[in-house]
C-alpha cells in the first residue's frame, strides 16, 4: 500500500534544522478572489511529529472558492492559504515519527494551506497512496469520496434496494456517490446540469434516460417519471449540494423515513471574483423553509454536514479512510488539470458550473494556453 522509495531523495529518516523554501498561494482576508496571490516564502523544518511533504498535485474544491469569498463558515480569520487535500511523497521527517520514510507517496489531509509546493503536516493526517494511483487521482479523492461515504451511510443510511438522489452528480463528490451506490446495490437518480453531462454519465454509470435529469423549471415532473420508472414511492435518500429551488421538490418526495442529507449550498456560488451581495440577500430571503412540525407525520429527515468537523477529529481518519476506500475503490475521475500557478483558472472553471469530475493543480506541470 505504501508508495514506493526514491531513489533521489535524502537517505536520511530524521529532519535536520535546514530551513527552505516553497511556493505557496495565500490570500490576506477572505472576501475577493482577486486578493489570492502566488508568493515564495521560507518553511521550517518539520517538527518532532512532522512530516514534510514535497507536494505534486493538489484537489480543488467549491470550498476553496467559498473560503476564499468568505462565505464558508469555517474560513479562517486574516491571511490563509486554501486547499484541503494534496498528494505527494515524503522529503523529510520530525524526530519522533515512525511510520513515513522519505519517498514515502502519500496522500494529505489539511484543514487549509494545501495550495503549496511544500508542507509540515502532521503524521496522522498522512494516508499511503495506493500502488496503481497517479498523484493526481490520490488528490482529488479525500475531500469528496470522505463526503460521499460519511453523508450517504452515517447520516443517509443507504442499503441495498434503496433509492437515491443525487444532485450534481456529475462532480467530484456525485460521481464518487454513485460509486458508492453501486457498492451498496442502491439505485441511484441523478440530477445533472447539462444535456453533455447527461449524456456523459449514462455512458460512464449505465443508467437510463428516466434515471439522469437535466436540472430544468421541470424537475418535479422528471423526479416523478425516474420515480415511477423505478417503481418506487418515493427516494430514501435525497442527496444535495444544491439547496435552493430545486431542494423542495426533492424533500417532498422523500418516502416515509427518507432522509434529505444537505452538505452544500451551491444555488449560493458567485462568478464573479467577489460575492454579489444583493444576488445573495435575494437568494436567502427565498431560500426554503420547513415545518419541523410538519415533518414529524411526515416521517422524514432533514439532515446537514459539513466535514471539515473530521479535520479536528484525526484519530477518526484511519478509520474513515478505510471505509471509504471499501466503499468507493476505484480512483477518482480526473476533470481537468492546471499547473500550480493557474489556480486562478482552475477556481473559476469550479465557479462555472461545467466542469465533470475533480480538477487539479500540479507543481509540476508546465501552464497551458486556455480559452477566456
Amino acid at each position: 500500500m505504501l508508495g514506493s522509495m526514491l531513489g533521489s531523495m535524502p537517505d536520511t529518516t530524521t529532519a535536520d534544522s535546514t530551513e527552505t523554501t516553497r511556493r505557496v498561494w495565500s490570500i490576506p482576508r477572505a472576501g475577493s478572489l482577486s486578493r489570492l496571490t502566488l508568493n515564495t516564502e521560507p518553511l521550517a523544518p518539520p517538527a518532532a511529529d512532522e512530516v514534510q511533504v514535497e507536494v505534486t498535485a493538489i484537489g480543488v474544491n467549491f470550498a476553496d472558492v467559498f473560503a476564499c469569498l468568505g462565505l464558508y463558515s469555517a474560513t479562517p480569520t486574516g491571511r490563509f492559504t486554501p486547499g484541503l487535500e494534496c498528494a505527494g511523497r515524503v522529503r523529510r521527517v520530525g524526530s519522533a515519527v515512525e511510520r513515513w520514510r522519505p519517498g514515502d507517496r502519500v496522500i494529505v489531509l489539511t484543514r487549509f494551506g494545501g495550495y503549496a509546493t511544500l508542507l509540515n503536516v502532521r503524521e496522522n493526517t498522512l494516508w499511503p497512496t495506493p500502488n496503481d494511483w497517479t498523484d493526481a487521482e490520490a488528490a482529488a479523492y479525500p475531500v469528496q469520496a470522505l463526503t460521499a461515504w460519511y453523508g450517504l451511510t452515517s447520516l443517509g443510511n443507504a442499503r441495498a434496494g434503496a433509492v437515491v438522489l443525487v444532485q450534481s452528480a456529475a462532480g467530484g463528490v456525485g460521481l464518487n456517490a454513485l460509486q458508492a451506490l453501486q457498492t451498496l446495490g442502491a439505485r441511484a437518480v441523478a440530477v445533472v446540469g447539462s444535456q453533455a453531462k447527461r449524456d456523459w454519465l449514462m455512458g460512464q454509470y449505465g443508467l437510463t434516460d428516466a434515471t439522469v435529469i437535466v436540472r430544468s423549471t421541470r424537475l418535479a415532473a422528471d423526479l416523478d417519471a425516474a420515480l415511477a420508472s423505478l417503481g418506487a414511492p418515493g427516494f430514501d435518500v435525497v442527496f444535495d449540494a444544491v439547496y435552493g429551488a430545486d431542494f423542495q421538490p426533492s424533500f417532498t418526495r422523500l418516502a416515509p423515513e427518507g432522509r434529505h442529507v444537505l452538505f452544500g449550498a451551491a444555488d449560493f456560488m458567485s462568478v464573479g471574483r467577489r460575492p454579489n451581495p444583493f444576488r445573495l440577500a435575494w437568494r436567502y430571503l427565498r431560500r426554503p423553509r420547513l415545518d419541523p412540525l410538519a415533518m414529524i407525520s411526515q416521517n422524514r429527515g432533514l439532515l446537514a454536514f459539513n466535514l471539515i468537523w473530521l479535520w479536528h477529529e484525526a484519530s477518526r481518519l484511519p478509520d474513515a479512510m478505510r471505509g471509504t476506500l471499501a466503499l468507493i475503490p476505484r480512483p477518482p475521475h480526473i476533470g481537468g488539470r492546471y499547473a500550480f500557478e493557474e489556480a486562478h483558472s482552475a477556481l473559476a472553471a469550479i465557479q462555472s458550473g461545467s466542469t465533470v469530475g475533480k480538477l487539479v493543480l500540479e507543481p509540476q506541470r508546465t501552464p497551458e494556453p486556455r480559452a477566456e
